[in-house]
Parts: structure tokens; sequence; C-alpha cells
């Protein structure tokens, strides 16, 4: 099957209740036949969060192929088209091979003892002279838990620095900072298998169809299945999700608060709730049921410009399901009141009883592989193993398990997001930024500042990367790493399923691991524990992973019943896992308890207005006692509402076809053709109102920057235009240049502004106006017709791979 064209695959039906069966995709590059593979070696996906289990094929010493894994409780042995395509970029020729240094404004070859001297030399300065509050680590969600838990060890326990977060910050930040609130704890409450239960699966801002192909695929085969279930679908864009919908909600861009407490008064007034369970496991129905009394369907059906009929129809679903699966993604998470929208989903779950039972969960989607672990392991804005940084117990827990002086790790205030510590190097306070995995000269708002604030002369800016990226370019120093399949480690994907990526290859040239990078870097700068001995006492990804296991012992997400041993050759296994729970735990707070008293939780939460955190006497007066928190919001307006100057809404998102800023998928030669430019989608009736038609070239503008883009007409609700984030300045390095023209990158035109609660960016909160450069040639724009950008005008060629793009799928066998 062309897997480009088909890019879920065929159908494979079930109902309720019954085990998704077996689909087992392989694709091996041309001239390879599945009798010439050398080895098959575990492993499971790294372009997105589903966590599909695979095995790498591997010949002559190179990556050759994948295969699903049948026995994986995560995919059943599906891939999706990243899965089957995307580790092609390990094989690419640009691969960073040699360190980097920066000598009279070029960056040179180097060698390792060279660059680590240096990048060591300035942050032993930096540390000596201004203290550890002037360096930063910005990380990634690539990298295993064993890298993440090493880093965060030596950023929180060596060095004693507050400034640390992930690029998680842009995608998940509010799926954590939604957790805390309701339930005083990171991790998931619902498991991927809710979805063969279900009788009502909702999707709140998540484009699950793009974002997680696999488990779109596993709704998709309910839905061909008897007793299939309905669909909610909030989104303000035609996807494949919204037209496989029940009920399609697309609200006006800004209104999510809003929208929720339309749909919570209606489930309330009605009486479709649980006042057992209310009365049993939660606390704050009373002020929530007050809080709504001013959102009328009436009232919320106008201001999020959507009809009546149809907000109560997702009300009579939601409130009339006997099994509610819902999930949320960046469609609330980017957008304004982040935080506050996403916990009034938990609210529906809390009032409806609807959790810890087969189909009755809560999936606070990640968008990245690693995402979770970043969470988990203190490599962002959290501290290890749910730890409470404002609870002085935990501190001193997490000092006995480092053996460091509890006063090391920084605790006088929650740790720094990625927005301030970009505001702090902007100030000059931050003067060294160490930066794995990702790519913020692309990927942040506001990219003018951005690139302003990252080529500051007092800024030390080091990069880890597998290409010279955007703001490699910009560093003073670069240094190589192994890509996936080229290490071993373990990461955890949104439903806590934890896998073991073995190595299958060696890396290029110089490469190093970013593991055995950030312990050269631990070992150089003389970072000990309290008794003298080295900081970090682990050298291999097996020995970092025992340490972490003991850092999670008793913890929510303990870890301590796992052993690579354990996940070596069957399928991968959910967290907690350890003597209560040898074979994993499907869901949590089965018996309604949640890890909410005072001394055990990870949060004492926040004020979703202002982002305040509640002191702990404020959340002891709630007396959550091992209970849910629902948490009431009042919507309030968007910062930046649109204008006669600026008079649409602009949203930004991602496409099936690539991941983040395409330094890997834009090197897979099918993922790349398949969506091979930005463009601007625009909806019919706002195009025939401009006289614009398919392939123009526009021009969309905000108060901070100019893209151009060709136009897609396409299902968008009028007045908002879509730009998909992924591309840069450049399809290869050294090609178009800041400055040469206008941009094609669509965080030009998005500003800097965050939730207060979560920290994270609002990608989908701008103001823009849009104008016609030229008008095209009939030529369409190089946009997917598969996806949300589909076109509703006729003559655009259909989305395919050809043979490049033919993958193998067999039927049948024991999952």
């Amino acid at each position: 099957m062309d897997r480009i064209a088909e890019p879920w695959g065929s159908r494979t039906p079930y109902g309720s209740g019954q085990t998704w069966p077996v689909r087992v995709d392989t694709y091996l590059e041309s001239g390879v036949v599945e009798e010439e593979v050398d080895t098959w070696v575990q492993s499971a996906s790294v372009l997105h969060s589903n966590g599909d289990g695979l095995d790498l094929a591997v010949r002559d010493g190179r990556i050759v192929g994948v295969r699903g894994r049948a026995v994986d409780r995560v995919n059943h042995g599906r891939l999706g088209p990243k899965d089957l395509f995307g580790w092609q970029a390990n094989n690419s020729a640009d691969r960073l091979t040699v360190p980097l240094i920066r000598r009279e404004g070029r960056l040179v070859e180097t060698d390792w003892d060279t660059a680590m001297e240096a990048v060591v030399g300035r942050a032993r300065e930096l540390l000596d002279e201004r203290g550890p509050s002037s360096l930063g680590f910005y990380t990634s969600g690539q990298l295993f838990l064993e890298e993440y838990y090493t880093l965060g060890l030596i950023g929180h326990g060596g060095i004693g620095t507050n400034h640390m977060d992930g690029n998680t910050r842009l995608c998940t930040a509010t799926a954590a900072a939604a957790l805390k609130q309701s339930f005083a704890c990171d991790g998931q409450p619902g498991s991927y298998t809710d979805v063969d239960h279900a009788d009502v699966i909702a999707l709140f801002g998540h484009n699950m169809a793009e974002t997680q192909t696999v488990l779109w695929a596993r709704v998709l085969d309910r839905l061909a299945g008897p007793n299939p279930p309905a669909i909610v679908c909030v989104d303000p864009r035609s996807t494949p999700v919204a037209r496989a919908a029940t009920v399609h909600l697309a609200p006006r861009p800004g209104t999510n608060v809003m929208l929720m407490n339309g749909l919570l008064h209606e489930i309330i007034g009605n009486g479709w709730i649980d006042q057992d369970y209310i009365d049993a496991h939660t606390v704050g129905f009373d002020e929530l049921r007050t809080a709504l009394a001013d959102y009328s369907a009436e009232r919320v059906a106008r201001v999020c410009d959507v009809p009546v009929e149809d907000l109560r129809a997702a009300a009579r679903l939601l409130g009339g399901a006997q099994r509610l699966l819902s999930t949320v993604l960046q469609g609330f998470y980017q957008s304004h009141q982040a935080t506050a929208a996403a916990v009034q989903v938990n609210n529906v779950h809390l009032v409806r009883g609807m959790l810890g039972r087969p189909g009755c969960g809560i999936l606070q989607m990640n968008g990245q592989p690693t995402a979770q672990n970043t969470r988990e392991c203190g490599a962002d804005g959290d501290l290890p193993a749910f730890r409470n940084w404002a609870n002085d117990e935990h501190i001193a827990d997490l000092a006995r398990v480092w053996n460091v002086d509890p006063m090391r790790i920084p605790h006088y205030t929650a740790p720094t997001h990625l927005m301030q510590m970009m505001r702090y190097a902007e100030d000059g306070s931050l003067r060294f930024l160490h930066v794995s995995g990702t790519n913020p000269a692309v990927s942040l708002p506001e990219l003018a500042r951005v690139r302003d604030i990252l080529t500051q002369d007092r800024l030390f800016l080091v990069v880890q990367d597998l290409f010279l990226s955007e703001t490699a370019q910009l560093a003073d120093v670069v240094l190589p790493v192994a890509a996936w399949g080229e290490k071993t480690g373990t990461f955890t994907n949104v439903d806590r399923t934890v896998h073991l990526s073995e190595q299958a290859v060696d890396p290029p040239g110089q490469a190093r691991s970013d593991l055995d990078i950030f312990i050269d870097f631990a070992q150089r700068l003389g970072l000990t524990d309290k008794d003298g001995a080295p900081l970090v006492k682990w050298r291999t990804p097996e020995e970092a992973f025992e340490a972490w296991k003991r850092c999670t012992r008793g913890r929510p997400c303990d870890y301590t019943g796992l052993s690579y041993e354990k996940l070596r050759g069957g399928s991968g296994i959910q967290w907690p896992c350890n003597t209560e729970h040898p074979d994993g735990a499907e869901r949590l707070y089965t018996d309604g308890d949640f890890f909410s008293a005072a001394d055990e939780c990870e949060s004492y939460g926040r004020d979703l207005v202002t982002g305040a955190p509640l002191e702990p006497t404020e959340y002891r007066a709630m007396n959550p006692l091992g209970k849910a928190i629902i948490k009431a919001a009042e919507y309030l307006p968007p910062h930046e509402p649109i204008s006669s100057d600026f008079p649409y809404h602009l949203i930004t998102g991602r496409t099936l076809y690539h991941f983040h800023t395409r330094t890997k998928t834009g090197r897979a030669p099918q993922l790349q053709d398949a969506a091979p430019q930005v463009w601007v989608e625009m909806s019919d009736a706002d195009a025939r109102r401009h006289g614009f038609g398919e392939g123009d070239l526009l021009e969309v503008a905000t108060a901070r920057g100019v893209v151009r883009a060709r136009l897609r007409v396409s299902g968008i609700r009028p007045g908002v235009v879509f730009l998909p984030f992924h591309y840069g300045y450049w399809d290869t390095p050294g090609g178009h240049e800041p400055g040469d023209g206008p941009s094609r990158a669509a965080n030009e035109l998005t500003i800097t502004d965050w939730d207060p609660a979560s920290k994270q960016p609002l990608f989908k909160a701008g103001a823009a106006r849009v104008e016609r450069v030229a008008a095209g040639d009939g030529t369409p724009a190089a946009a997917p017709t598969t996806t949300g950008s589909r076109p509703v005008r006729a003559g655009v060629p259909e989305t395919s791979g050809g043979a490049a793009g033919t993958a193998v799928e067999r039927m049948g066998g024991a999952s």
C-alpha cells in the first residue's frame, strides 16, 4: 500500500471490548528484502509521541528499514508514515561528525578536547564570576530517559541552576500543568486501550489523525467495526478527525474556556453527573456549579460562534456516555487560557465519574516521544520523580538520593521556564545556554527577537545536534551526537508505556551519545557529591536506568519493577511497575484515590488567571486529602484581538508528514515530497471575498513579521488562517538566510506570550492580515490533500508516494 497516500493503512475492524487485531507494517529501502537483513533490533518510534513498537533492520552496519512489533501493546504491529520513512535521516550525508568551534566569526572543525574545554572553561568562568544563575540548559523531547536524568542531576544537583527546561514547554507543558491542577500530580490517568472500550471519544484541539497516526488507525478500526463510538471534535479546521466526527465544533480561536464552560453548564444543568463519585472523590464541585451560572448555551454559542444546537448535541454525547475517553492537545495547549481550558476537560470526567475504568480515561497528550521523560526526570521545569519543589521534605529526599546538600538543589522559587530564560538571556543575567536536540531559532515565537538573543556576543551558546540546524549555525560550539538507533536507552510515551531502544549501528564519525557528552561535561567541571565522589556515578545507559529506578522508589512514577532485561523481547510496559504492579498498571486512580495529600502531591497548584503558585496553607485549605480537585475558570478575552488592521485569527500547527522543524523528516524523501513547502490555509468564503485562488502567493503579516506562502483553500473556519510551523529559512544549509526577504517560518509572526499557569507559549493567539503578492499560475499550493489541508476546490492532484512510498502490510497473528 502507498502509505503516503493512505497514511493510516488498511482497516482491521473490531468491536467494543474486543482486542485490536494485529497488522504488521514493514518498509525496507529499495533493493533490500527481508531475507537479506542481517539483524532486527528492538526499538520504538521517535518522531511522534505514540510510542509505536518497532524493529530496526540492519544490513552491513546500516539501518535499512523498519518493521512494526506485533507483540507491542501500543501499536499491535502498525507503523505510521514518519515511522516507516523517517529513519532515513540517520543515513543522511550531511550528519555532523566532528565538533565545531567558532573562530573569527566562523564555525570550524576541532577535536573533542578543544570543544569540551571551551564549553567547560566558559561554564567555570561564569560560575566563579556570576554564580549558577548565569547558566541555563534547554533540552528536547527526543533524548532518552537516562540522558534526561543525568542532565537533571547535573543542572539541579551539581551546578545548582534553576534555569532548566525542555522544548516540551512548547507542546506538553499544559498537559503536565492540567494534570497537576486536577490530580496534584503528573501522569496520564488513561490508557490507549480505552479506545477499545469507549462509546464516546472526544478530541479537544487534538488532530490525532496527523499527530498520532497509529492511535487514529485504532479509532478508525473501531469506527469500522460493530458498535462504533461517537466522535466529538473541537477544532477550527476540517481535519480528518472533524470529517469523521458525530459532532464537530469549530469555535473562534481564543474561546476554549468559554466553550468548555458551556459544555459543563449543559452537563451539570441536565443532571448528567455522578453525584456519589463527586462526593466521595472530589473537592470544589459547588464552586464550579456556581461559576457556570452565566455560561448558558446561547451565550457560549454566540461568543464561540458555533451553532447552539451543535453545542447541545456535543454536551448530550459527553453527558450520556457510558464510557468516555477524552484527549487534548495543541489546539488547547497553545491557545489562550490553555491550562484553564485543559482543566475543564478534566472536570468533565470528574463530574461524570469517568476515570479508572476501561473506556473511561483522559489523555492530556504529549507531542514528542520522550516528553514524559523530560517531566519525570527533572530536565524541564520539574524535579525528578514528581517531587514538589515547594516541599522541603521532597527536596531533602532528593538530596539523599543524590547525596548532596539540600541547599544545592534550587527550590527558592519555581524552576525557570524557557520563555523567562530567554528574557534573562536578553537582559544579560543568563550568559551560557546549552541546547540539546532542539532548534529554537525556528520553533520559538517571535523569531526576530529570538535571533537577536541567541546572537548576542555575551551569550555563550552550545548546541548538541545531528545536523547543522538553524540554531547550530548561531552557536559558539557545536557537538555532534548519536541518533536514535545509534545508542541505547528507554523512553516513555503518553500512556506511561516504557520502551527499550537498543543500539543498532554505530554513530558516524566522532559523534557521541548525549549521555556520554553530559557525563564528560560533569567530570571536566569537577562536579561531586557531598563526600567528594563524582556526582554522576554511572557510565552506561543501563547503570543510569538503575539509578533512576532508585530515584522513583515510592513515587507515583515508580519504575522499580522494570529492567532492561524485562523490556527486551516483548512489549513496552506501563509505569507504575513495582511490587504492587509487577506487570505495570493499565490505568491510574482505579480506586478513586489521588496523589493529592499535601505531603505527597507534586504541586500545590497555581492560580489559573495569574499563574501564581499557591502556598501550602492555601492548598491544605482546599482539603483534598486524596481527592481530585475541581477548579473552575472564568473566560477572559484574548490578549491580542483581531482588528481592522489585522482582521484574521492566526493559528499555527503541524502536518502529518513532518515533525517539528524538519531536521529529520525533511531528510526523508517520501515525507519531504509529501509536504515540501510552507502554505497558508484560508476558508473558501474568505478566499472568494478577496478574489484569491488556490496557489496564489500571499503575504501574511502580524505586528511582529511577515511570511510569504502559497494559498491552500481548505475547510478551515472563516476568519482564521493557518500556517504549518515546520519550515525554517532554508531547505538545506546555506540556503535562504534571515534578511534575504520575507521568511517562510511561521514563528516570525507569533507573539511572545504564554499561559500564566503552564508557561506554554501561545502559538494560536495572534491577529494577522493577508494580502496577495502574486496570482498563481494554476499550480496548487504544495500542501497535502490527505490531511487537514485537504482542498475544497477541484483540480488539486492527490498526495501520493508512488513506489517509493509503498510499504507492506501483513494481517493477523497474535498481539
